[in-house]
């Protein structure tokens, strides 16, 4: 289905509801083609990866991240006055690297 960029602006929320119900509109400037409007899957993109074959889920949990020797921990004041609990160990370290 085509739809004018004129006439999609004038009734923008019932292309949006024919999008969502699986129809394909394609928005065309003075009669050329310039886009595409389609329904976006409800379902977790994850999820379809994983249906799909494409992903294979974590089988264990991800290790914890070590600190390095000399990074500094989370009691204490920070540089700058930020509280510990709003600037990570790792948020640190790059900032440490980067100086």
């Amino acid at each position: 289905m085509e739809v004018a960029v004129s006439a999609l602006r004038a009734e923008l929320k019932s292309w949006i509801e024919k999008a969502r119900a699986g129809e394909e509109v394609v928005i065309t400037d003075r009669g050329v083609p310039v886009a595409r409007l389609s329904g976006v899957e409800s379902a977790d993109l994850v999820a379809g990866l994983v249906r799909d074959g494409l992903l294979t889920p974590a089988t264990a949990d991800r290790p914890a991240h070590a600190v390095p020797d000399g990074a500094p921990t989370t009691g204490g004041p920070r540089p700058g006055g930020r509280s510990p609990s709003r600037v990570s160990g790792m948020s640190e370290l790059v900032r440490r690297i980067r100086r």
